[in-house]
């Protein structure tokens, strides 16, 4: 396949990364020469320096046989610039754009990406999916990571093992054994910093991060083997209000629990923006790092602070603050991958990722097959990714004991119909069955391989 990236930013450098990483013709444009020199230099791509929206630099990034375009600089109005010159001078068919701005992504004008106005076929809202990733974290708020798989009936969770968890130096072989009616598989362990697809004899121990698939009715039956208490989140205080807290604010609203949350925007226009906007939610304005007006909002009896501002130092040092105030749970926003192994020492609970998060959303555009979801894991070490078996497909009428799935690979759950199964040897993977697989990053495309129709299907 071959694809252009408009953009080098941490987005753009990963869609990058991962599909030169399996073999695609790939062509990055930046308008910043240092960044498309990095690229190069560092990756299996082609670079070309310039305006990504200008017809001459898609002629030079080869758009005349390109089978896909991925607009990810940070405009939005660029993005779509590049995706209507796209698709009108070079008849490029898949065309993928990031865009912010959420009164573009307002329902009523949806219209708008129509083919024969603004020819965008997948729009990728990085506000909305960090959001949504910040509700998961709160709904399981002892998991560091969390994932929603199958419609919302399967679920992901990170689990960081402690001194007194009751399953240290199980073998998993025995657990399953243990624990015989738990639909709930361990599919990743990360273990003195390296994640690797565990075997039936490894053993859990203390430290280790795990990453474990579970049918949504076994969560807290799960997170409680793995010695993790489930406390309901009833007071929220959300540091940032922006587009991201504005999102999760108005969630909540929407919930029947009644959750009391509470908004610290530094901004006072912002702070107004909200405050208009939202019915239940008190809105305060200040700084989210000072201790008077993090005591102003109780923050000592809160469930949860998320801190969810633009800048990821302030999130972390914000969450911090709250955690030595007396809040029980903190989870930061963090785009640089490089402080994520920070998080532990610094006592914060979770993390979101945004920019996990959005390349998530653009490899699920991307996969070959039927993948219906992907989700990934560290810094791009992993994927867990939820696929339709088609037909043709090389695993369709087989035992899973008898699929050569690659070293690094696992499949956490099955879904026949709309009832989710935990797979065993005996299971048969049939036409139409939905599964997810946990797949090392260099196991990705023989995952691929195993779930790609052949060409006579179509």
């Amino acid at each position: 396949m071959k694809v252009i990236i408009c953009g080098t930013g941490q987005v753009g450098w990963q869609i990058a990364r991962h599909l030169a990483g399996e073999k695609n013709d790939v062509t990055i444009i930046d308008s910043n020469a240092d960044l498309v020199r990095r690229a190069t230099e560092s990756l299996d791509v082609q670079g070309v320096v310039g305006f990504a929206s200008y017809p001459d630099v898609l002629e030079r990034a080869g758009a005349r046989d390109a089978d896909m375009i991925i607009a990810a600089t940070y405009s939005d109005e660029v993005n779509m610039v590049i995706c209507q010159v796209a698709h009108s001078v070079f008849g490029i068919t898949r065309k993928i754009a990031r865009l912010r701005a959420q009164s573009y992504m307002d329902a009523i004008y949806s219209d708008l990406y129509r083919r024969d106005h603004l020819p965008i076929d997948v729009v990728i809202s990085p506000e909305r999916e960090v959001a949504e990733a910040a509700l998961q974290r709160l709904a399981a708020p002892s998991a560091f990571d969390t994932e929603s798989f199958m419609n919302g009936r399967a679920q992901l969770l990170g689990i960081l093992l402690d001194d007194d968890c009751p399953v240290l130096n199980t073998p998993l072989r025995q657990l399953t054994d243990l624990f015989s009616t738990l639909r709930a598989i361990v599919v990743g362990i990360r273990r003195e910093g390296r994640l690797f697809a565990p075997e039936p004899d490894d053993q859990l121990f203390a430290g280790d991060q795990v990453y474990v698939f579970t049918h949504v009715e076994d969560v807290n039956r799960t997170l409680d083997i793995f010695g993790k208490a489930t406390k309901k989140q009833e007071r929220i205080v959300i540091i940032g209000g922006g587009n991201v807290g504005l999102a999760v604010a108005r969630a909540l609203e929407t919930r029947t629990d009644r959750i009391r949350a509470k908004i610290i925007e530094k901004s006072r226009p912002q702070a107004e923006r909200a405050a208009d906007s939202l019915t239940r939610t008190i809105v305060l304005n200040g700084d989210g790092m000072n201790m008077d007006l993090l005591a102003e909002a109780n923050i000592e009896r809160a469930d949860a602070v998320l801190a969810v501002t633009d800048d990821d130092k302030t999130n972390i040092l914000a969450a911090v603050r709250a955690k030595q105030a007396g809040c029980q749970m903190a989870i930061a926003l963090v785009n640089d991958p490089t402080l994520l192994p920070l998080m532990g020492a610094l006592d914060i609970d979770a993390y979101i990722n945004p920019r996990a998060t959005t390349v998530s959303s653009i490899l699920r555009h991307i996969r070959h097959g039927r993948v219906r979801a992907i989700y990934s894991i560290g810094d791009a070490e992993a994927e867990v990714i939820e696929a339709q078996v088609l037909g043709t497909s090389p695993i369709a009428g087989r035992l899973i004991r008898e699929i050569e799935f690659p070293e690094g690979v696992l499949m956490g759950a099955l879904m026949k119909g709309d009832k989710v199964l935990k797979p065993t040897g005996d299971t048969r993977v049939e036409e139409g069955d939905v599964i997810a697989l946990f797949s090392m990053a260099g196991d990705v495309p023989k995952v691929e391989q195993l779930l790609q129709v052949s060409i006579d299907f179509f």
